[in-house]
């Protein structure tokens, strides 16, 4: 008998405003994996979260708010530094956003008196995607609707523009190498809207195009190795998990229906888990746990899956 896949979300924390955008900071900051950010209409808010995942006396999901930014405009993006700690005395807390007015700004907080922010400007359209090098953290890397990828050092100046073909969707550095020897794939599918490198295996790349998913072994082939249909109103975003390298996640558009929030394991055909979401945003998972946040209606929502 086919087990249903559909879940509820296992966790929710109601928020202040619409959530466009959830990131849980993917390096070690002395934060056990917990350290999450996520962006609305107007602010940015950092907080921590504990599940009982993680410990085991804590019942279900213990959340906190350490910081809340105002923004001034919608934010599109959230990108963690690897130079942030939580263990540090004072507390480094930095990261950059994109906004709906094409500028990235760089946060910098200690999370008591210090909040500076500094906003680089050059794209001339809206931005689609951003990241910090994961190594040092010395640069960020954005793409934009403008046709180009853009490399920021942290003062804000430029050091690098590629011209693209298209809009550029997703950018994403080498988890280990962060200088790597040029190579393209195809997706033979369009529009490809989102792609990822695999933490634990860096040979694999996934993305979505279309209304189907599609994974990349970089050391066979340019075109992928799998690929499934997956969304019906047009696949949106792709996350690997950052615990294992058969587990990914995918969301869709927001359509006709709720937009659908997936995880899937290789080593099945079908999703593991299915999660809908009334208006759904962004996409992460926990650093150390087989868990995914998406953002929605004054909500963050939480799956839990088995590994």
């Amino acid at each position: 008998m086919k087990q249903d896949a559909t879940r509820n979300a296992a966790y929710t924390v109601d928020c202040e405003d619409y959530v466009h955008v959830v990131e849980f900071n993917p390096f070690d900051s002395g934060d056990s994996g917990n350290l999450l950010a996520y962006g609305g209409n107007n602010y940015v808010v950092i907080g921590t979260c504990t599940f009982q995942e993680d410990e085991a006396d804590i019942g279900g999901l213990q959340y906190k708010t350490l910081q809340t930014i105002h923004h001034g405009v919608r934010v599109g993006g959230i990108a963690w530094s690897p130079e942030t700690r939580l263990d540090s005395l004072p507390a480094v807390i930095k990261f950059c956003t994109s906004g709906a007015d094409m500028k990235i700004r760089l946060f910098t907080s200690d999370l008591q008196d210090k909040n500076e922010y500094k906003v680089l400007e050059g794209h001339s359209d809206f931005i689609n995607d951003l990241v910090f090098d994961p190594k040092e953290g010395q640069g960020i890397a954005s793409v934009s609707d403008d046709h180009t990828c853009r490399i920021w050092n942290l003062e804000g100046m430029q050091t690098s523009h590629f011209a693209l073909n298209s809009p550029g969707m997703s950018v994403c550095w080498h988890p280990e190498e962060t200088f790597k020897a040029i190579l393209s794939l195809e997706s033979e599918q369009m529009p490809l809207m989102s792609a990822h490198w695999c933490f634990k295996n860096t040979f694999k790349v996934g993305a979505v195009a279309g209304n189907d998913w599609l994974i990349w072994d970089i050391t066979r082939s340019s075109y992928p190795q799998v690929k499934r249909p997956v969304h019906m109103d047009r696949a949106c975003i792709f996350r690997w998990s950052t615990i294992n390298e058969n587990l990914f996640a995918t969301t869709g558009y927001p359509g006709k229906m709720a937009s659908q929030f997936q995880i899937h394991h290789l080593g099945h055909p079908q999703p593991i888990l299915i999660g809908s979401v009334a208006v759904g945003s962004g996409l992460s998972w926990h650093r150390t746990l087989p868990l995914c946040a998406v953002g929605g209606d004054h909500k963050l929502l939480f799956w839990v899956t088995e590994m």
